[in-house]
Order: structure tokens, then C-alpha cells, then sequence
């Protein structure tokens, strides 16, 4: 008993200080009474918990200012606000062709960024390791942050990771992905490394800075090269017992999808068939390189017959592909995500007049604005989430 009772002021105070932090996190420069207001707690432990959160270097306390130069009487208040710079987390997009590394401050803003190409699809895991590990450290030099400073990473990789950050290799491609870079970069730097698929990372992402804030039923797709997706239920990501919720291998059997190409592949493909015939159109100017999946969109919006007619075949294909999903998980919304989404936005109307020929659960379907960073937002959004909840066990940097 009296363990428990020695115990007790030690965990009420590291409940307070986490409750302090939580605030700080969601607000900018706070009064000790905004604090009081904002968690209950009297005066003297506000400011007590101020002070060693700012002691061991998560808060900082501004200097006072009198309102406008004017006669204030008494103190002024303490204010005090995150130090955002207290440390930083690292967001990663891991390929097949390249490594891209974000670096963020605690309020989740992007500070610097690097992207590096493999030098193939089947090169060594240390090769590989390499490169990613060179790109982290470009990243946080670009923004003047030493290793050391890094207190979580988060690296999405295009293969299933269950719920303990296991890869799921059951096929040679997702295999490709277990290089063990959790370990190394342990190793290396001493960083805690979380690894995730990169479509529930978008997921993550764009439910935090995109389409879907605030929706609490989403699934996200990542439609650019292939399809692959990320499912929010009630809130939670989901993962399945190996970290295979959301693949969308089911689509080969789905009419008029057949496979899981995303939409840039498919634009490429059918302009490169519609080149090699007869039709008349714009898109043979890029017949020797081959029409990329932008200059289609861009055809198309120029009026150009054969590429509109492309675009239309697209938009069936994904609503075929969204009415799938959308009859298995009954999302409130499912958001087209990747570099892809930039231009997919005309697609959203005949989309949506479509949906109800494929499922009886229609949801609303939009394009996420983060584009190519889609992967990286969700990323560092994941960081943030270890970091948050772990703060009060990390040591910082002096």
C-alpha cells in the first residue's frame, strides 16, 4: 500500500505534463490561466509543470510583452509555447525506383526534403539501405539538423506491414522491401524506425492535410503506376492479421479492371495504342518517348477526340475499381491519391455518374491536393503520433 501511495503524486504529475504538452501541441502561445482553463489544474501545478516541461526542452517560455507599449498593471502574464525545434521526425517514401526522405519540426510543418533513385529494382538490401540512409541524412543537412536530433522515422514501403511492422513477403516484389532497414538504421544512428505500407500512410496522410480530414470512413487509393489502398474504419487504420487490408489483388477478377495498373500506366498504354493506329490525334507528337499520363490529361482539356476518349475508358475503369471497394468496406468517401491525382480531378464527374451502376453503396469521391507527397505527409504524421505519445520517455537533445 504504501508503494502505491508513494507512487501516486509521481503518475498524477506525469499525467499533468502530458496533458500540458497536448495542449501546447494544439495551440500556439498559451497564458498559465489558458492552461488552468484548459486541464483543470490549479495554478501552482500549471506552473510547476511549465517549468520542468520547459527545463527538459519541450516548451519555451516567451518574453513578456506589454500590450502595444501601454500601461499594464501588475505582472505581465508568462506565456509559453512548444518548441516545435525540440527535436525532428523523419517521413519516408520507400520505392522501387527511388528513396524521398522529409524532414519535419513537431508541429508537423516540412523543413527540408531529398529524393535519391536506386540504382535498380533488384539491388542488395545494403545497397539499398544505402541510399535510403543517404538521402535521411541529405535531408536533415539541408536543414542544417544533425542525426542525433531525430527522435522517431517512419518509412512507408509499397509492400503489407502488419501492426508490428513485419513485412508480409509472400511475393518476390514485396520481398524487395525486407531489407531490414529498422535494424540498420538502429544501428547507424540509434533511431526508432516505425515501418508501414505506403497506402494506409497515404490514408494517414490525407485524412490529417487532405480530402478527408475529418472523415472517420475513408479509403484512399493510390492510383498512379499500380492500385493499392488504405482503409480508415470508425477512425482506425486498418491493417488485417499480416498487414494485407486494403490490397486490391481481388481487382483481377473484377469485370472490366482484369489487374491493378494504376491510372498514369493505363493513360500510357492506351495512347500508345491509339498511336500505333490510324486515329488522328495530338498525342503522336510523343510517339517516339510515349505519351506520359499528364500530356493526356492536357490533351484532352485541348479537345483532342482520342484522348478524351481516354479519359472516359478511365474514368469506367475506376469506378468499376471504387464501386468494388466501396461495396466491400461502405466508405463515407474514397479519395484518388499520388502524383497521378494532380490531373484525375476531371474524372471525379463521370466517376460519381457511374458508381451506381457498380455497388449500392456509392461513396463521395474526390482527389487528394498533397499529390506526390501524399506518402511523406502520412509519414511524418505517423512519427508525430509515436513522438506524442511517447514524449514524456524521450530525452532531448541539450
Amino acid at each position: 500500500m504504501s508503494e502505491m501511495t508513494s507512487a501516486t503524486p509521481q503518475l498524477l504529475r506525469r499525467v499533468s505534463a502530458g496533458a500540458v504538452l497536448d495542449f501546447m501541441r494544439a495551440s500556439q502561445a498559451v497564458t498559465v490561466t489558458e492552461v488552468m482553463d484548459a486541464t483543470g489544474l490549479t495554478r501552482a501545478t500549471a506552473i510547476s509543470v511549465c517549468e520542468d516541461l520547459m527545463d527538459r526542452g519541450w516548451i519555451r517560455e516567451l518574453e513578456n510583452q506589454r500590450a502595444f507599449g501601454g500601461y499594464q498593471k501588475g505582472r505581465p502574464a508568462r506565456r509559453f509555447e512548444l518548441n516545435e525545434r525540440a527535436g525532428y521526425v523523419l517521413g519516408m517514401d520507400v520505392g522501387v525506383a527511388k528513396a524521398t526522405v522529409v524532414v519535419s519540426d513537431l508541429r508537423g510543418k516540412a523543413l527540408g526534403r531529398s529524393s535519391q533513385p536506386f540504382a535498380g529494382a533488384e539491388i542488395s538490401a545494403e545497397e539499398r539501405i544505402a541510399v535510403i540512409d543517404s538521402t535521411a541524412i541529405k535531408a536533415l543537412h539541408s536543414v542544417g539538423a544533425s542525426p542525433d536530433s531525430v527522435l522517431a522515422v517512419c518509412a512507408g514501403i509499397a509492400a503489407p506491414v502488419d501492426r508490428n511492422g513485419d513485412v508480409l513477403v509472400t511475393q518476390h516484389f514485396w520481398g524487395l522491401f525486407d531489407v531490414g532497414l529498422k535494424a540498420a538504421l538502429q544501428e547507424l544512428h540509434g533511431w526508432t524506425v516505425l515501418l508501414e505500407n505506403d497506402a494506409n500512410l497515404a490514408a494517414l496522410g490525407d485524412r490529417w492535410r487532405g480530402a478527408a480530414a475529418g472523415v472517420d470512413d475513408v479509403v484512399v487509393i493510390l492510383a498512379s503506376e499500380r492500385l493499392g489502398s488504405g482503409v480508415i474504419d470508425g477512425g482506425r487504420l486498418l491493417h488485417g492479421r499480416g498487414g494485407g487490408a486494403g490490397e486490391l489483388a481481388f481487382l483481377d477478377m473484377v469485370d472490366g479492371v482484369g489487374d491493378t495498373f494504376g491510372i498514369a500506366t493505363m493513360a500510357r498504354q492506351w495512347a500508345a495504342e491509339a498511336v500505333a493506329g490510324k486515329a488522328r490525334t495530338s498525342l503522336r507528337e510523343y510517339a517516339r518517348e510515349g505519351a506520359e499520363a499528364e500530356q493526356v490529361f492536357a490533351a484532352a482539356a485541348a479537345g483532342d477526340a482520342v484522348a478524351a476518349k481516354i479519359l472516359d475508358r478511365l474514368a469506367d475503369r475506376m469506378a468499376r475499381v471504387i464501386g468494388a471497394v466501396a461495396t466491400i468496406i461502405n466508405p463515407e468517401l474514397v479519395v484518388i491519391g499520388g502524383a497521378v491525382a494532380n490531373s484525375a480531378g476531371v474524372l471525379l464527374e463521370p466517376i460519381a455518374e457511374r458508381l451506381k451502376e457498380f455497388t449500392a453503396t456509392p461513396p463521395r469521391v474526390a482527389v487528394s491536393p498533397l499529390g506526390d507527397s501524399i506518402v511523406t505527409v502520412g509519414a511524418v504524421r505517423c512519427a508525430l503520433d509515436y513522438v506524442e505519445k511517447n514524449s514524456l520517455d524521450l530525452e532531448l537533445m541539450p
